[in-house]
């Protein structure tokens, strides 16, 4: 039999390992650092009347959240130990940086220089160890799913073009299973003929997961296989299933319109929307008090530089395709569309001014979108909004584009924290795939994850166009 390849993320369930283990490196480091600098917890507080853990717990948040910001929690990571390394040193500076405003703040919380000095390197050391053991692991494969595809056509081929190395979550592929019918579009080395029968396989090489993904479904399923195999305790489910759970995305191109209309989620409950739309006013209210010095800093840059306007308005398409006028910090010349016709923004764009590629990089040019979505015209995660004069093009070109205007749309997204800055019809329907899959399954707890994400990209400057 083949050596089956593997293609591999971080494991979710190690990540979820590291998200129990980490916040007890980080309660621990406060107590060794008390006992460091002073070889007793008593002089920093530890009594009966005001003992040491509140800080520590405070410590553990404010660090566990600076780890996230710095990427750490990115299923999708895919640096070595040096980058991990770095990202756990950044993480733990920001950490240090809020603990210190914390002090500030709170002065309760107050540890001392030198205490707080000693937790963070023993902090920083116990979490560099621990993250070393974790890339160990992963790099061997330990905890991964051994997967089966059952398929080995077109449908299957789809597996094939996700070829790097963080495309799959903890995912060990054993092989295709050639189906009756299919014409073979996966490479014969990847495919397996079984010497025995599927449930025997599956039981012999512990398979976990069986994902179907024969061409012709009405007349290649073997039934009775695939029942034995449920029973026995093997998931089975279909390549669309599998494609949207691993990748986070809805493939278009290997679904059909039924899978769509069957699969669970695009649910619109009124208790949701509430929930969303209370996030998006206190979020919304926090960012513009936060930020406006930044705001104010940008509009003056913008104005010494080329003038006024300062601010960019430009008609979006909204829900349901009512458009609306967007605001932005301007970031291309006056003159940017003086032949009144419409293009797409691009890297390297000769259209942007030096302030204007320092506010993209940072997305500072996109702050004055939080009066958009006070407004209720957006929400703080959303599809991006296009303009009108490609949303009709792209409607009609591209299959279920309209559906993405079903939910507001967002000053950031599922597609934008997911796939590179794209400035095509080619690059629309791919992202199209992602805004599909946040309308299907977005919830609040998705959406702060893709806050959480966006201050990554924002921090390391992803995307910039």
């Amino acid at each position: 039999m083949i050596r089956p390849g593997t293609l591999a993320r971080p494991n979710r369930r190690l990540l979820l390992v590291l998200g129990l283990i980490e916040p007890i490196i980080l309660v621990g480091a406060i107590y060794l650092g008390a006992l460091g600098r002073f070889g007793a917890l008593q002089a920093v507080g530890e009594t009966d009347l005001q003992p040491l853990w509140p800080k520590a717990l405070v410590f553990a948040v404010l660090g566990m959240l600076a780890l996230v910001v710095s990427g750490l929690y990115n299923p999708r990571l895919r640096d070595g130990y040096l980058g991990v390394a770095l990202r756990v040193v950044l993480g733990m500076a920001g950490a240090g940086a809020l603990m210190m405003l914390a002090f500030y703040l709170v002065p309760a919380l107050y540890l001392g220089r030198g205490v707080f000095a000693i937790s963070l390197a023993f902090a920083t050391a116990g979490l560099l160890l621990e993250r070393t053991v974790w890339l160990r692991l992963q790099r061997q494969g330990n905890g991964h799913r051994r997967v089966l595809v059952l398929g080995a056509g077109r449908r299957a081929a789809h597996l094939l073009r996700f070829r790097r190395s963080t495309d799959f979550i903890g995912v060990r592929f054993l092989g295709f299973v050639p189906s009756p019918g299919d014409a073979l579009h996966v490479p014969e080395g990847r495919c397996l003929d079984l010497e025995e029968s599927l449930p025997g396989f599956c039981r012999q090489h512990h398979v976990d997961q069986l994902v179907v993904a024969v061409d012709d479904r009405r007349s290649a399923l073997p039934m009775e296989a695939l029942i034995e195999c449920r029973v026995r305790g093997v998931e089975v489910v279909d390549l669309p299933t599998f494609i949207e759970r691993e990748l986070g995305i809805l493939k278009l191109d290997a679904m059909d319109p039924s899978w769509l209309v069957f699969s669970p989620g695009f649910n619109r409950r009124v208790v949701h929307l509430m929930l969303k739309r209370g996030f998006d006013l206190v979020a919304a209210s926090t960012l513009l008090l936060f930020a406006s010095p930044v705001m104010l800093l940008a509009a003056a840059a913008i104005w010494l530089e080329s003038g006024s306007p300062v601010l960019f308005r430009q008609t979006r398409v909204g829900q349901e395709g009512i458009p609306f006028e967007l605001l932005k910090f301007r970031s291309m010349c006056l003159d940017a569309e003086a032949d009144g016709v419409a293009r797409w923004a691009s890297r390297g764009d000769a259209r942007t001014t030096r302030v204007g590629r320092v506010l993209r990089r940072y997305r500072i040019d996109e702050l004055p979108q939080v009066l958009n979505v006070l407004a209720g015209r957006m929400s703080f995660v959303g599809p991006r909004p296009e303009r009108p004069e490609f949303v009709g093009d792209l409607i009609r070109n591209i299959p279920y584009y309209a559906e993405r205007h079903r939910v507001k749309p967002g000053l950031t997204g599922w597609a934008q924290i997911r796939y590179p800055y794209g400035a095509s019809e080619r690059d629309a329907f791919e992202k199209l795939q992602y805004d599909l899959y946040y309308a299907k399954n977005h919830n609040l707890l998705t959406d702060i994850g893709i806050l959480l994400q966006t201050a990554e990209v924002v921090l390391w400057g992803k995307g910039v166009r």
